[in-house]
């Protein structure tokens, strides 16, 4: 049943991270006001459209960049076409390693540092994104981040490691590396991570989500869903509270999925109550209308994402005109 989906990756258990204990959910502060306007996916209004994610959170005040795009200049420019000032944002979350979310990093903070020295100066990732991988049969490092810490290091930044789940503003949570009871095996092509004990399949155990917690329920903005869907919403869950799944926002890694694999993730996000999906990046178009049929969504609440096409807590989905 399930197909490939039921099938556990080699070293998945080695790179999962412990369960840590919920907090208190009486203590938790709800976001009121909530926006995020896309910056980087395949499709595009205006703008550029590339294999990449990123991703603009602006949240009661808040500005959070989530992942940086795969070319330098992608998010750069289409947030200059959409009129965007990044500037003012310092704080950034790289999802994971892939170079299709840090790609723009190094170009934002060398073009933004110019008008504002903290613009894109903190940059928060979890444990194993630098770690060093492999290409099977090649000895040359396929892990740009390393390369990336050092030279943004250079210009100042610094970078936050999150180990397990952490607020890291009111109501605005970063999971963390998400454990995987769910045998959701959602990477691409095969790489290694190198360890004192040889080569180890690499599952992408650093993959972590940003969580913002709001009256309606709890939003999840996803670069790659790497760590499964149904795992990071079962995750946001026991961190937030047994609440609806009010909206998943990015890349959940669905585009090759099989049928049955699509109704299994379906169904549980119906039984999660999830109110509205702005499916980008790797989520697939065909994955997104066959979400939209099974977990009983309608065209408003379930669109493919498109350059500069937004979510907002108390508006819902704005398609722009290509994706409506």
């Amino acid at each position: 049943m399930l197909h490939s989906l039921l099938s556990l990756a080699t070293g998945l258990s080695a790179f999962t991270a412990p369960v840590a204990a919920p907090p208190t959910t009486s203590t938790l502060h709800k976001v009121a006001t909530l926006k995020i306007t896309i910056l980087s996916t395949m499709l595009a209004d205006q703008g550029m459209g590339e294999w990449g994610f990123s991703a603009l959170v602006e949240a009661d005040g808040r500005r959070i960049l989530f992942d940086t795009g795969l070319r330098p200049e992608t998010v750069l420019q289409n947030a200059r076409d959409l009129g965007i000032d990044l500037s003012g944002v310092t704080d950034v979350v790289l999802s994971h390693h892939h170079g299709d979310h840090t790609g723009g990093l190094l170009e934002l903070r060398r073009e933004l540092s110019k008008q504002s020295p903290a613009a894109m100066s903190r940059i928060h990732v979890a444990p194993g994104i630098f770690l060093s991988r492999r290409h099977p049969g090649s000895e040359l490092e396929v892990n740009p981040t390393i390369a990336l810490k050092s030279a943004m290091e250079a210009t100042g930044a610094v970078f936050m490691e999150h180990g397990k789940p952490e607020e890291i503003f009111p109501g605005v949570w970063l999971t963390g590396p998400v454990p995987r009871p769910n045998p959701e095996r959602y990477w691409g092509q095969p790489e290694s991570i190198v360890t004192a004990n040889g080569l180890v399949p690499d599952s992408i155990p650093e993959d972590m989500s940003l969580l913002i917690d709001t009256d309606r329920g709890f939003v999840v903005v996803a670069g790659c869903g790497h760590a499964g869907t149904i795992n990071t919403v079962q995750d946001a869950r026991r961190i937030l509270g047994a609440e609806p799944a009010y909206a998943i926002i990015g890349g959940l890694h669905l585009f090759a999925a099989s049928d049955s694999a699509l109704a299994w993730t379906a169904s549980r996000l119906r039984s999660a109550h999830l109110g509205y999906l702005l499916g980008a990046h790797c989520t697939g178009i065909e994955a997104v209308f066959r979400i939209r049929e099974l977990a009983a969504l309608d065209r408003k609440r379930a669109v493919v994402a498109a350059v500069g096409s937004s979510f907002d807590a108390s508006k819902g989905i704005d398609p722009l005109s290509l994706a409506q």
